[in-house]
C-alpha cells in the first residue's frame, strides 16, 4: 500500500487527459509515506488527515498551504529515513502547490 503525488496546474481529470496537467509527481516514496500519515490521529483536526489511504484526495491551493505546516510535526515524531524523505517530497509538493493558482496536489492512494 503506498500514497502517489501529482502536482497539476488545474483540477486533473480521473479518466485520462490528467497528464496534461501534471507539473511534478512523486511516486518513490509511496509506502512510507503512507505508514507516516498512518501515524495521524483520524479524529484530530487538519488537513492530512483527509487523505484517504485507499483511494484519491485532492488539495487546492488553499488547502495544502494549511497541509504544509503539518508537515512539520508529523517529521518531528519520524526516526526512519524513509519516512523523512518522503515528507520533505511532500512539503516540496504542499509548498508548490500553495504558491500555484489554481492548482491541485493529488494524493493517490492504493
Amino acid at each position: 500500500m503506498g500514497v502517489e503525488l501529482e502536482l497539476h496546474s488545474r483540477r486533473p481529470m480521473r479518466k485520462g487527459g490528467s497528464r496534461d496537467s501534471l507539473l511534478r509527481g512523486s511516486y518513490e516514496h509511496g509506502e512510507a509515506l503512507s505508514k507516516v500519515m498512518s501515524t495521524l490521529d483520524r479524529h484530530g483536526s487538519g488537513k492530512l488527515v483527509w487523505v484517504d489511504p485507499y483511494g484519491d484526495t485532492l488539495f487546492n491551493e488553499q488547502e495544502a498551504a494549511v497541509a504544509r505546516q503539518e508537515v512539520t510535526a508529523l517529521a518531528q515524531g519520524c526516526t526512519d529515513a524513509k519516512q523523512k524523505a518522503a515528507l520533505v517530497d511532500l512539503a516540496e509538493l504542499l509548498e508548490a502547490c500553495a504558491e500555484t493558482p489554481g492548482s491541485y496536489l493529488w494524493f493517490m492512494g492504493d
